[in-house]
Parts: C-alpha cells; structure tokens; sequence
C-alpha cells in the first residue's frame, strides 16, 4: 500500500504538460522507431532475396536467347550439310567456268541465302570448298592457300572438330585493309559419303549486335559478359564487341570481382558450345538504391505519422491549457467583481461542462446585482428607440422624385408658354396629389392605378407636346384586381424619365394589362435609346441587389422590391432592352396570390 500510495504521489506530482510528453514519447515515438528499425531489417533481407531471384530470371533469359540463337544457325548448318543437291553441286568437277555458272543459275544462286529471313539472327553464309573447278563470288569460295592462313579456318583447324563454334579477328568483309570481330559456326560438309572428293566446310556469320542486344537487355541489373571456352569475352555491355580495338580478346579477370558475387551460366552441354558461358556481376547500385528507397518511403511514412501524432497531442494539451487558463483568470475577475462570461466554445468534456457551471452561476450572481426593475426600463427605452429609429430610415427612404419631376415640369411648361396653360396642368396635379392623399390602402385595383397612370401620363403629354404619345390597353377581365399602389406608374415615370426624354423622334409609352396563363400580366414598354447588353445586365442586378441604391434605378427596385415583398418571391419580372429600340419592363403575378375587387382575396371564380 506504501509502494502504491507513493508511486501515484509521484505520477500527481508531475506537471500534466510533462505527463503529455512522457506518454507521447514512451507510448508513441519509440514503438515507432523501434518497429521502423525491425521493419527495415527484414525488408533488406526481403529486398536481398528479390534482387537475387530477379538477377538469376535475367541471366537464364540472356542464356537461353544465346542459346537459342545459336542453334538457329546449328539447325541452318545442318540443313546445308544435310543438302544432298549442294552437296552434288560443290562435290562435282566443272568443265569451264560456264558449266559452273550455269549450275549455279539453276541450283545454287538462292540455295544458301534462303535461310536468312527465316533467321535474323545470321549475318552471312559462306560454303567454301578446295574444288578448284568452281569460281569464288557470292557465297561460294575456294579454299586456297590465303583461306588457309585465316585466323577462322586455322582455329576450326585447330580444334580437331568437325562442328564449331568460334571467336575471332579476321578481315572485314566489306574492307580487306581492315579487321572485324566475328562470331561464326564452322561445320564440315561430309553428310554424304559419296561426295568427299573435295573439303567442303559451312561458315555461319552471325551479327555480334544481336547478341549485344540481349547483353544490354539486361544491363539495368547487372553487367554480363559472353565468354568463349578460352575465357576471352566477346561481348559485353561496357566494352560492346571485345577485340574492336585491340587485336587480343580480352580476358575476364575473376580477381577484379572477387568481393563480388558472380553469376556463371554455361550456355549449353553441346560439345560445339562447350565451355561458353554467361559471367553476371551485379549493379551493387540496383540494390542500394532498391534499399535507399525503402528507407527514404518508410522514413516518410514514421515522420508523418510522427508529425500528426505530435500534432494531435499538441492540440489535445493545447485544449486543456486554453481553457482551463480562460477558467483560471474569469475567476479571477469574479473576485474582483467583474462578472464576465468565458466567451469560447468550451466543449463537451469534464472542463466545458465546468466552464458551462462556471456561466451560469456568473450570470445568476450578475442578474442578482443588477436591479431588475431598471433593467427592464432600459430595454424598453432601447426597443422605443429602435421603433423610432426603424419609422426614421422607412421615413428617410421615401424618395420625393415625383413632386419635384411635376414641378419641374410646371416651371419648363410656364416659362415656355407665359403662364397661359398653367390652369388644366394644376388641376391634373391637384387630383394626382389628392389622390396620393386619399390613398390610404397599400393595393388598389389595377382599374384605379391605370387611371392615376393616365393623370401621370396626361401631365408628361402636356409636358412634351407632340414629342410625347401613349397607348393603354387593359383588358376586362383584369381591371379588377387588386395590386401594390403606384406599381404601374413608377414604371411609365421611368420610361418617361429614362427612355424617350433623351431622343429627338416622337417617343411613346405602352401600358399593356391582360391575363395570361391564369397569372396578371403587366407590360410597360417605350421606344426610347435603350440599353446595351452590359448596362442591361448592370441594371437587372441592381434592381436584384438587397443594398439600397439610389439615383438611376430606384423606381423600378422599389416596384420589384414591393411586388417580392407582397407575393413571396412569386413574380415574374423580365426586363428587356435594346440600344435605340427602346426597353421593356414587365411582371406577371399569379391569380391565385391576388384579391379581386368585392372578394377578400384569391382567384375569381368568373375565371
């Protein structure tokens, strides 16, 4: 009990910020580190394995294309050997070079290349014979003294061996003065018993870069050598075609490699190929790159799982320090009567619900100290002034545009006509403002706003004279329905104002009202400049605005402001407009959202 009570003495004792890290770094970061390192040594013994698997794949496919390489010219050799007609052919004696030219003509001109397509693989095919009836050219040759000091024919000599298949330097076919490498079968044409009157032999020239290709093939894994029963490479993948430059095949010196480990595959058991093997030395760099690459994806792997755990801890000590310091210090205030509430978000943890307590006993005490009966005196005045301050800016907002637009219109009308015509325009504004006035209902029936339209309109006519006409048109059946007040007229102002006022012609004003689809439909048109297509689109998206915007536009947002208002974001309202043609503005409410003069509302069952 001793031993237990101190232990947990000790662990209380330790700073809950040294605990987090104690816990992060005994409990996170070393099982990481300690399973990354396990991890790592096993996967290089896994990536040793999958490397050696992959270098012993490569050299079997390397051998096996040699080796099948080379029995294609084995099979090719055999078939000339086994040539009865060739054999006849170079056995024979020839009266003349024209019986051996004729002979060749019908037997032996295309008897030898025909196996090269077949075997792309074979460079040239050489029959070569000491019958000294034949004439050398084409794939035809005599063995004479010079063919007998050749390095090919004394090596195949050399061997005792009737099939061959040799490594060596000799003239370059295509440049006497010159040497070339060759890779070559050398067999010898004695199949038939009955046609050994002469020494015939078969020579298969292989093309060396064939063999080079497979080398090369396998480069990216380890460097290859073509070694001969000699030891001599003949191909590699550094040097290319050994005995290139120098007149001596270089031999393969296993002491250059010994720390290495060397991959031998005999190319095959035939005694023609015996001895000729592939020699692998590794790309130590395959490996290690294979193993630095492992280390550098693994590494990344423990850093970031490192760096979100690092994190995450961070946030976790970050979120218990924050708020219990916000606690700490509001506390504080509370002894010195300052009575604020913790303004966070505190969760729903142990501490948030601390915090939550920690509000709700502040601001009991807080609405204990505070006289109740002033409070509410207070929000009272502040709900009195905001009322006040809400009729103010509903107040500011009425726009008195069209009183001074009609003044306007007496001064210009008076000054150019000496006060003669003053009586019918003062009269028409008279009952346009008594109407105004006497308007106490906010909709009126489409029947009344036409008719203070046409007043409206009756003054603007008077005001341009014959540069001025209009058109109504309203059908019976919608006259008496009920719409928002001056909807109609605050459109035809501003067709008045900013559409036919500013061209020189005669400009016009339609007002079309008509039922379309069981909805109210209103169109008011002119034939004034117009609009482009970007003031259009600037125009639609001030009317559409919910900030207030004054000047150019207000009649029409505060008709589409009051018709949305109304009807609940169910009207339809277009406008239209072409430069010089002039604008259309319309909107169509549905039926069954209006009142109908004598009903209470909806749609009128005459309809």
């Amino acid at each position: 009990m001793f031993r237990k009570f101190r232990v947990r003495s000790i662990v209380n004792d330790i700073p809950l910020n040294y605990k987090f890290m104690l816990i992060f770094v005994i409990g996170i970061l070393l099982p990481i580190f300690a399973s990354y390192y396990l991890f790592m040594d096993r996967m290089s013994e896994l990536i040793k394995e999958r490397e050696e698997q992959n270098l012993q794949i490569s050299m079997e496919r390397a051998r096996k294309d040699i080796h099948t390489m080379i029995d294609g010219g084995i099979a090719v050799s055999h078939a000339l050997i086994t040539d009865k007609v060739l054999s006849e052919s170079i056995d024979r004696g020839y009266n003349g070079q024209s019986e051996f030219y004729n002979t060749f003509d019908d037997l032996l001109r295309h008897r030898v290349t025909s196996y090269i397509p077949t075997n792309n693989q074979i460079q040239r095919i050489g029959i070569y014979t000491d019958n000294p009836t034949i004439v050398s050219g084409g794939d035809y040759y005599v063995l004479n003294s010079t063919m007998h000091a050749s390095n090919w024919y004394k090596q195949w000599k050399a061997t005792g061996e009737s099939l061959k298949v040799l490594a060596y330097r000799d003239q370059a076919m295509n440049n006497r003065a010159a040497t070339s490498s060759y890779l070559s079968i050398i067999e010898k044409m004695d199949y038939y018993y009955a046609y050994r009157s002469y020494q015939k032999l078969v020579r298969i020239d292989f093309y060396l870069n064939r063999f080079y290709d497979v080398i090369a093939r396998e480069k990216s894994s380890l460097e290859m050598y073509l070694v001969n029963d000699k030891n001599q490479i003949i191909v590699s993948a550094d040097d290319k075609y050994h005995g290139e430059v120098d007149s001596q095949y270089e031999l393969f010196d296993m002491n250059k490699v010994e720390d290495q480990d060397i991959h031998i595959v005999p190319i095959g058991s035939a005694s023609y190929i015996k001895g000729w093997k592939l020699i692998g030395v590794p790309q130590e760099t395959r490996v290690k790159e294979a193993m630095l690459s492992m280390q550098l994806y693994f590494g990344m792997l423990a850093g970031i799982i490192t760096l979100i755990t690092s994190i995450f801890i961070y946030i976790m000590l970050r979120s218990y320090n924050h708020r219990v310091k916000r606690l700490s210090r509001h506390m504080q205030k509370v002894g010195n009567e300052k009575f604020e509430l913790i303004n966070i978000d505190g969760g729903q943890d142990e501490i948030g619900h601390l915090i939550t307590n920690f509000n709700m006993m502040t601001a009991q005490i807080k609405s204990l100290i505070n006289n109740v009966y002033k409070l509410e005196i207070q929000q009272r005045s502040q709900e009195a002034e905001r009322i006040r301050a809400e009729l103010n800016m509903l107040q500011s907002q009425m726009n008195p545009h069209f009183l001074f637009n009609t003044l306007n219109a007496l001064l210009v009308v008076s000054t150019k006509n000496n006060y003669v015509d003053v009586k019918d325009i003062i009269k028409d504004l008279s009952k346009l403002l008594r109407r105004l006035l006497n308007w106490k209902d906010d909709v009126v029936t489409l029947e009344e706003e036409m008719s203070f339209t046409i007043m409206y309109l009756g003054i603007e006519k008077f005001r341009f004279r014959d540069k001025f006409e209009y058109d109504i048109e309203i059908t019976d059946e919608a006259r008496f329905y009920k719409i928002p007040k001056m909807s109609i007229q605050q459109l035809a102002e501003n067709a008045c104002k900013h559409g036919i006022q500013a061209i020189e012609g005669t400009g016009s004003v339609k007002i079309r009202a008509d039922i379309v689809d069981k909805h109210l439909r209103i169109v008011v048109s002119d034939n004034g400049k117009g609009m482009d297509k970007e003031r259009l689109k600037e125009v639609q998206c001030q009317i559409r605005s919910q900030e207030e915007s004054g000047g150019y536009n207000i009649g029409m947002r505060n008709v589409y402001r009051r018709l949305e208002l109304y009807y609940d974001n169910q009207v339809k309202f277009n406008l239209k407009s072409k430069i010089e043609e002039g604008t259309e503005v319309s909107f169509e409410i549905p039926l069954q959202l209006l009142e109908r003069q004598g009903e209470e509302g909806g749609m009128d069952s005459g309809i």
